[in-house]
């Protein structure tokens, strides 16, 4: 069944003159226009393809394979169209506007067309209309966080506070970046990679921008071992090569590549040579 507001993976059943109809499941058949099939794929009845599926003008389900910049379930900053009786028409990069209805408007001032806003996208359930809100807590989840100690998460800012700056992790959480993991200040809206540091008793989630040394160091081991695999399971490298070369090759220092070196010989991957190093 096709999701509303979200990407699908969607079979043809048909073609028309004007596009592609789509299994939509309990949606129907849904038109991919003429002007979103892409011409580098299959497109044949019973083939399948990617596409975001939302309502037109006339509310009727639709497909289009344009990526927007926020789908349901997810928060984003998007920039105002314009003010209307109805709402606050918003743009996501579909030829469709996103409504963000008064009653879920939360800023300062009444919001006009050039301003932009941190939202979150849902679907109504009365109205079955994708939806944007400013009431972002109320759609994080109120789920205990499982987050490991620098776990890597995608984070989106929603602003400064007195300790550093307020982030949604992975569209679910709320936590905080500390300002003394920052060097610049993150802008509203940014969306940036980070860390969670830790997850307090409380179930407040404290956040890094920078990894751990445990994470820089599986990450260079998992470099090494795809090199090996790349150049038929051995490397013209060892713990005695010239620093330079170690870092045009993997941009580490020596100490570090050591290091990797070590761990991957430990766990009986690699075999160590005077010149270099090969798969075990």
């Amino acid at each position: 069944m096709a999701a509303m507001g979200r990407f699908n993976r969607l079979e043809i059943k048909r073609r028309a003159d004007f596009g592609l109809y789509l299994d939509g499941g309990t949606l129907g058949d849904i038109l991919l226009p003429s002007r979103y099939v892409p011409r580098d794929a299959d497109t044949a009845p019973g083939d399948h393809l990617e596409v975001f599926v939302y309502l037109d003008s006339e509310d009727r389900p639709i497909a289009t394979t344009r990526k927007p910049r926020v789908q349901v379930g997810e928060f984003a900053r998007l920039k105002v169209v314009a003010r209307t009786p109805v709402g606050v028409f918003l743009d996501w990069g579909l030829p469709k506007d996103l409504l963000l209805p008064h009653s879920e408007e939360r800023a300062q001032r009444p919001l006009q067309a050039g301003d932009s806003c941190l939202v979150h996208v849902y679907l109504d359930s009365r109205t079955h209309r994708i939806t944007a809100s400013m009431r972002l807590d109320r759609h994080l989840s109120r789920e205990a966080p499982a987050y490991r100690a620098g776990e890597a998460v995608s984070l989106l800012i929603t602003g400064p506070t007195d300790l550093g700056f307020n982030a949604i992790i992975n569209h679910r959480h709320r936590g905080l970046l500390h300002r003394s993991e920052v060097s610049r200040a993150p802008a509203t809206g940014a969306r940036i990679k980070g860390y969670v540091r830790r997850v307090r008793p409380d179930g407040g989630i404290d956040l890094s921008l920078t990894p751990t040394h445990e994470q820089i160091a599986e990450s260079l081991e998992e470099q090494i071992m795809a090199a090996l695999r790349d150049n038929d399971g051995e490397l013209a490298l060892s713990d005695r090569s010239d620093p330079a070369l170690i870092r045009e090759t993997f941009g580490v220092s020596k100490g570090s590549f050591k290091k990797a070196l070590g761990g991957l010989y430990k766990r009986g991957a690699i075999v160590i040579e005077a010149e270099r190093i090969r798969l075990a």
